[in-house]
C-alpha cells in the first residue's frame, strides 16, 4: 500500500503486473524492488491531481512505513510479501482519493499518517502546503500552509511550480522543505508548527535556486542541502539549532544517502563538482570523485549495493577497510558518458543494472565492467 502512495506521485508503481517486458532472464528484479522513476521530479501534476491509495497487498498483510524519500532506508527497497502478480480484470479497487495541486514531492507513509507537500496557484498569490491525511480512510487531518513568493513563468500553465523535497515523518513529527527554503518542523497528528527556519533568508542564497534534495536525520541530526556554499547543513532535529556546515560546492537536485562502508557511516552527496563521502555527525569529508556536472542532469539519487556505488552511469567502488572510492567505470570522464539518465533513479540488483537513458530507452548493464547486457524502447505496448 506504501508503495502504491509513492508510485502515484513518481510514476515509480512495483513493476509486477505493469505490462514489463524485458528479457526473462531479468524479470527476477521486479519482487522486492520499486521501478526507478522514468518521470521523477519531472511530472508536473495539471490543475489538480489525485492522491489514491490501491490495494496492491492481500488485506491480511500489513504494510511497512514509507516514511521518507525512497522509502525507510532511502533505497528503493519495498520488502513486502503476498505482492499481486497481476491486476484483477477490472482493475484495482481504490481505497480513497483526495485532491492535490502542484508538486514533484513523493507522498511519505507512517504512524498511520500519509502526509505530502504542494502548491496552490491564484496569480499573483501562491502557498505552499503540507497535508496529512489518515492512511486507512483518508481522511483529512490537517492542512498547514504558508505564502511563498514565485517567479511569473511559475503561474504559467505547463510550468507550475511546487515543493520539490520529500518531506520525513519521524519519531512523531514532519520535516518539511519548502522550493524557496522555508523550513518546517510540526506535529504529525496535529500539524503544529514546533519550529521553523527561513532558510534563503538566514543563509543568505537567492531562493529562486529551488531547494530540491530531500533532507534526511541521522540520529539527532536533520540533515538538508541547500544553494550556497557550503551546501551541506546539519540542524538538530528538535530545535532547528545549526551543528556543522560542509563542502564548499554548490548543491544540486539529487538526495543525499546514508550507507555504512569502510568500517564507518558515510553518508553521500552528490553536488554540482563532486560525488563525496561525508561523515555524517561531523560533516568531514573521507573521500571525493570529481564530476562536474550541470545541476539539471544530476536529479537520480546514489545507488550503494554490495560495495559498489552508482551515480547514474557512474560506478565507484569503495574501500573495504576504510573510507575510500575508486572509479570502476567509465573510463571517460565527460558527464555525457557518466549520465545515463537526467531524471531516473538506476536499479543495482546483483551483477547487473537496470536504468532508462534520457534517450529513452531502456538498458542492463554488467555493474562490474558496465557493458551493456541488452537495449529495448518496447517497455511496454503502449
Amino acid at each position: 500500500m506504501t508503495g502504491c502512495v509513492r508510485a502515484e506521485r513518481e510514476l515509480g508503481a512495483p513493476l509486477a503486473g505493469f505490462g514489463f517486458k524485458a528479457p526473462a532472464e531479468s524479470r527476477e528484479i521486479v519482487k522486492h524492488k520499486l521501478w526507478p522513476s522514468i518521470a521523477s521530479r519531472m511530472w508536473k501534476f495539471r490543475w489538480l491531481a489525485t492522491l489514491t491509495l490501491q490495494l496492491l497487498l492481500p488485506l491480511a498483510a500489513k504494510a511497512s512505513d514509507w516514511p521518507q524519500w525512497r522509502g525507510s532506508n532511502r533505497d528503493g527497497v519495498w520488502s513486502e510479501t503476498g505482492i499481486r502478480q497481476s491486476f484483477p480484470s477490472g482493475g484495482l479497487a481504490v481505497r480513497w482519493r483526495a485532491r492535490v495541486g502542484y508538486g514533484f514531492s513523493s507522498p511519505v507513509v507512517a504512524q498511520g499518517l500519509v502526509c505530502v507537500t504542494d502548491s496552490q496557484l491564484d496569480k499573483p498569490k501562491a502557498l505552499e502546503r503540507i497535508l496529512c491525511f489518515e492512511e486507512a480512510t483518508g481522511n483529512p487531518l490537517w492542512a498547514y500552509s504558508h505564502e511563498v513568493t514565485y517567479p511569473e513563468w511559475a503561474f504559467t500553465t505547463g510550468q507550475e511550480k511546487g515543493p520539490n523535497a520529500t518531506p520525513i515523518l519521524h519519531d512523531g513529527k514532519v520535516y518539511v522543505l519548502g522550493s524557496l527554503g522555508h523550513l518546517f518542523c510540526l506535529e504529525a497528528r496535529k500539524g503544529k508548527v514546533l519550529w521553523k527556519k527561513d532558510l534563503a533568508k538566514e543563509y543568505g542564497f537567492d531562493p529562486l535556486q529551488t531547494t530540491s534534495a530531500s533532507p534526511l536525520i541521522e540520529g539527532n541530526l536533520l540533515i538538508l542541502l541547500i544553494p550556497g556554499k557550503p551546501c551541506v547543513l546539519a540542524l538538530e532535529k528538535n530545535s532547528g539549532k545549526e551543528i556543522w556546515r560542509a563542502l564548499d560546492e554548490s548543491a544540486a537536485h539529487s538526495s543525499p544517502i546514508l550507507i555504512h562502508a569502510g568500517g564507518v557511516q558515510q553518508m553521500v552527496v552528490w553536488s554540482q563538482q563532486s560525488v563525496s563521502g561525508l561523515d555524517p555527525g561531523t560533516g568531514k569529508v573521507h573521500w571525493q570523485e570529481k564530476l562536474p556536472t550541470l545541476s539539471d542532469s544530476i536529479i537520480a539519487t546514489p545507488v550503494y549495493s554490495n560495495g559498489r556505488l552508482l551515480l547514474s552511469g557512474l560506478m565507484l567502488k569503495l574501500g573495504e577497510d576504510k573510507p575510500a572510492a575508486a572509479v570502476l567505470w567509465p573510463a571517460a570522464r565527460s558527464p555525457v558518458r557518466r549520465i545515463l539518465s537526467n531524471t531516473s533513479t538506476p536499479l543495482l540488483r546483483e551483477d547487473c543494472v537496470y536504468s532508462a537513458k534520457s534517450s529513452g530507452e531502456l538498458i542492463c548493464l554488467e555493474a562490474a565492467t558496465g557493458k551493456m547486457l541488452w537495449e529495448t524502447n518496447s517497455v511496454t505496448d503502449l
